[in-house]
């Protein structure tokens, strides 16, 4: 049953010249993947062969200016830089997509998205560059083309953040009430997620240099995710528990709306009552939000910041949390 199983997953996410390949488990330590994406891709097979005792004794990653391969096994011919995946229990995954890195490092990474609002954007890049932190924003084609944009992405490309995708067109791919429906096709889901990457082309940023992509909307199903996959990128989203991700909202939501200092209380408290703390947290917030919401969360950041490196908090980029 073992080895059924394996055999599954290993055909189930390893792709080999456009068609799924399935190799027999004693084979598996001599062979070479090549599915173009990062460690964290496949952590989802080895979480499974874990389970049943089969995790490989090593794994390492060969970075190629040809492809990027992931090898099982001891053995290694490329002698270019190696660095050992992660064990993939240590990431949290949902319907797919990782949503936390490891918990058993004090480090996390602040991701910034970004559509129609760029307020914040200046303020936030400051208190970064106070504090020598590197962020991450995943930020639409509709940004990416705004003219009034186009300062603060060439400023936070030059402080050295992550820039990433978040859709061209900000689209909703599920129903919030049924979230196995889809409102977009294959189709429209790649040419949508190919134009977000044509726009950040003119900027210089490269599909190599962000290849983690977090859904508009932050509502996504397994569907996405696989198609993510086969174009070569990992799908992450926020690690839940905390109200970080409402920033947007304001008062004429009514219930829905969230204070800032409700939104930093939220941060502070799961921290301090959750066994693992923030560790490996994808802590989501935004780089603007509506004219409506005039208690900007983005003035917390300072704080969020001190009080988290008080209590040992170390920030990273999303790329460098989760490879």
């Amino acid at each position: 049953m073992n080895l059924i199983l394996v055999n599954l997953i290993i055909g189930l996410f390893c792709f080999h010249s456009s068609h799924y390949e399935i190799f027999p488990i004693n084979q598996v330590a001599d062979r070479n993947f090549s599915p173009n994406h990062s460690p964290a891709h496949l952590a989802f097979i080895f979480e499974n062969m874990a389970k049943y005792s089969l995790y490989p004794t090593e794994v390492s990653f060969a970075h190629s200016s040809h492809e990027q391969r992931l090898i099982l096994g001891s053995a290694c011919l490329n002698n270019r830089s190696l660095t050992k995946i992660q064990k993939p229990h240590k990431f949290t995954y949902d319907h797919g997509a990782i949503i936390r890195g490891n918990r058993t490092r004090k480090e996390l990474a602040l991701v910034f998205t970004g559509d129609q609002f760029a307020d914040g954007g200046e303020y936030i890049r400051t208190v970064l560059l106070k504090y020598q932190i590197k962020a991450s924003f995943f930020l639409t084609g509709n940004f990416y083309r705004n003219p009034a944009f186009k300062k603060i992405i060439y400023a936070l490309k030059s402080d050295g953040h992550y820039l990433g995708a978040h859709s061209d067109q900000h689209l909703l791919y599920c129903d919030w009430k049924d979230r196995d429906s889809l409102l977009v096709s294959r189709e429209q889901f790649l040419v949508d997620l190919k134009d977000n990457y044509a726009i950040m082309a003119r900027f210089g940023i490269k599909k190599s240099q962000a290849r983690y992509f977090l859904p508009p909307y932050e509502w996504y199903n397994r569907t996405i995710a696989d198609w993510t996959q086969q174009f070569g990128l990992t799908l992450i989203n926020f690690s839940p528990g905390t109200k970080s991700h409402t920033d947007w909202t304001y008062p004429e939501l009514g219930k829905n709306y969230q204070p800032s200092d409700a939104i930093l209380e939220s941060i502070l408290n799961f921290e301090g009552n959750q066994p693992d703390g923030l560790n490996g947290f994808i802590l989501l917030l935004h780089i603007g939000s509506d004219p409506r919401r005039s208690d900007k969360f983005h003035f917390k950041l300072d704080q969020l910041i001190s009080e988290l490196i008080q209590r040992g908090y170390q920030f990273k980029r999303i790329d460098e949390l989760l490879d």
